[in-house]
């Protein structure tokens, strides 16, 4: 393989944030270069629908390859895309309703939203099962306390967002919700033994992917009982063997962001990437918008593979599933232009949507 068909397929590998409501030049020229496989928008890049869609186009078309369009939408205090799109209460709210209809309405409203500006990938449901009420980065993000409850409320989210076009992410595997501490700030320790984690951590992963979720997102904890040396985004034991071989998820794994503090406090972020490929992530957010730290991980993942420390086969891999998702969720639904005002108007906000977002809000 040529040195320059090996930088564009390691490209794929990132999903990149960045600063600002354009795509910034310093990302334009690392993915002329790379290739990327995706960007991750959040608050600061989005000012109305219009703009959003611009935008979205544009980072669709970065590539040669197709690139994901991706964001946190779940509803609540993690919510990217406020008024005038439809602004969604916690996923609390669908756990207590008991309304699976409820949900579903809910997930198809949302993926119409957020399809209709361009974006192909959310980073949601949360399938954290909240388990812990001192836990101070889950809490009213998750379905609900029990397990059985957050795989119903979960499964079909995936199925309706999938259905509508919209790839889903489920997360954090294998289950950031009986945490006292916030991986933003720290690493957090879970000391359950396995049996545990089957019968209450994994039970909505595995519903999850029953039906197909396109991607999971790996958690930045620390779980003693299945690898006592990493933590589960760095751990070939918990990505690979855990949810790849185990769980039998045949779709996109992904890291959480590796600049949180709980990678970062240990790794540098270059070193976690290539740690993340060969766990078995096929993709790695990286979302400060700091693009020499992007290239920098790109050139270790390159490096790597060189050295043969990264076996290239576990990169085409990761390359293969990336393809194989964007055919469904990116290709199949990339327009010719962004949407029109117009065509906004009648998709984004709409006063059947705050209906949903008024009945979920009934159970806050």
């Amino acid at each position: 393989m040529s040195p320059s068909a090996l930088r564009r397929r390691i490209g794929q590998l990132l999903v990149a944030g960045f600063d600002g409501v354009q795509i910034p030049v310093e990302l334009r020229s690392l993915a002329r270069e790379f290739d990327l496989g995706g960007v991750i928008l959040f608050a600061r890049n989005i000012v109305e629908p219009d703009q959003v869609a611009e935008l979205c186009f544009e980072a669709a078309g970065l590539g040669a390859e197709p690139t994901w369009v991706s964001i946190d939408q779940e509803g609540g205090r993690v919510a990217r895309l406020r008024r005038p799109f439809t602004e969604w209460p916690p996923m609390a709210t669908l756990g207590r309703s008991g309304d699976v209809a409820l949900a579903e309405r809910f997930a198809r409203a949302l993926a119409i939203e957020m399809r209709a500006v361009g974006i192909s990938l959310d980073y949601a449901p949360v399938l954290d099962v909240h388990t812990n009420p001192r836990n101070p980065v889950i809490g009213d993000r998750a379905l609900s306390e029990k397990a059985e409850d957050v795989a119903r409320f979960g499964r079909t989210i995936v199925k309706t967002m999938q259905t509508e076009g919209l790839a889903a992410c489920g997360k954090h595997f294998p289950g950031h919700g009986d945490t006292s501490a916030d991986s933003h700030l720290e690493l957090p320790l879970v000391e359950h033994p396995i049996e545990r984690l089957r019968e209450v951590e994994l039970v909505p992963f595995r519903a999850a992917i029953e039906v197909g979720v396109a991607a999971i997102m790996t958690a930045h904890i620390f779980l003693p009982a299945l690898d006592d040396t990493r933590p589960a985004t760095l751990s070939r034991r918990i990505v690979h063997g855990l949810l790849r071989e185990s769980l039998g998820h045949d779709g996109l794994i992904l890291s959480d962001d590796l600049e949180m503090k709980a990678i970062a406090r240990d790794y540098s972020v270059p070193a976690a990437a290539v740690l993340a490929v060969e766990a078995g992530c096929d993709g790695v957010l990286i979302c400060s918008g700091d693009c020499e730290a992007q290239a920098a991980a790109l050139e270790a993942l390159v490096h790597a593979v060189e050295d043969e420390r990264l076996p290239l086969a576990r990169v085409d891999d990761a390359v293969g599933r990336q393809r194989r998702m964007k055919e469904r969720f990116v290709s199949a639904a990339s327009p010719a232009r962004p949407a029109t005002t117009r065509q906004l108007r009648q998709m984004v906000g709409l006063g059947a949507h705050q209906a949903v977002a008024d009945e979920m809000a009934r159970f806050a």
